[in-house]
């Protein structure tokens, strides 16, 4: 089973994703999305469910482990958690805000404590992660390009409501044609397919939770306000 589990782990890696249902599988990438002239360059932290193309992005203004881990910790996990569905596993590129060594490095921690498995694309090949590449050209076409021609932005919170605006229209109105939506919208594609991932979670441990400690999600929060 370990070296299924491997090839499997290879082929993604090498742009050949294979995903069986929701929370299988996650992309996550960062985007330079633009500049605003009171903040300064704006970065995308990007997620896709790679089964139901449900998508989530975050906006800052700089790019580290901490935002990409607190992307997950704010956007993605409660999410998944909200859906009773468990996200197993996480592909990015080889970028220092998603790969270190696991103690000194806040998104390698938090991958750890959430038991969510880590693969990696291809060295020197960050196209292999190519959902993510074809999200950022359409959010690009369809959004940056439009919203900053028309509109003058001084605050990064103006551009993040714009951009989750788009961002329920993408998930919740918008038909796609992919291999598992089948003309459906990406958000009723999750919850078609939910069964999916339940159906395969039957070993899934129950939460402990501690009294005297506080959970990864409440710190990572407070370390990215802070």
């Amino acid at each position: 089973m370990r070296a299924l589990e491997k090839a499997k782990q290879e082929k993604e890696a090498h742009g050949e994703i294979e995903t069986a249902h929701p929370g299988y599988l996650g992309a996550q990438d960062t985007y330079f999305a633009g500049t605003i002239k009171s903040i300064g360059r704006i970065y995308q932290q990007p997620f896709i469910d790679t089964y139901t193309k449900v998508a989530f992005a975050k906006l800052y203004d700089r790019k580290n482990a901490l935002v990409a881990a607190d992307m997950l910790n704010d956007r993605v996990l409660p999410f998944f958690e909200e859906q009773d569905v468990s996200l197993l596993r996480i592909l990015t590129d080889r970028g220092t805000e998603y790969c270190g060594q696991r103690e000194h490095h806040e998104y390698q921690l938090y991958l750890a404590v959430e038991n969510v498995d880590h693969s990696r694309t291809k060295t020197k090949h960050p196209q292999t992660n190519g959902i993510c590449e074809r999200f950022h050209k359409t959010i690009q076409d369809e959004f940056y390009s439009v919203a900053f021609r028309k509109k003058l932005y001084s605050s990064l919170e103006q551009l993040q409501a714009d951009l989750d605006s788009w961002l329920q229209e993408y998930n919740e109105h918008r038909p796609h044609s992919d291999k598992y939506c089948f003309g459906k919208t990406p958000m009723q594609t999750f919850l078609d397919s939910r069964h999916l991932a339940h159906e395969k979670q039957l070993d899934r441990l129950a939460v402990v939770t501690l009294p005297d400690t506080i959970s990864p999600r409440t710190a990572c929060a407070a370390a990215t306000v802070s």
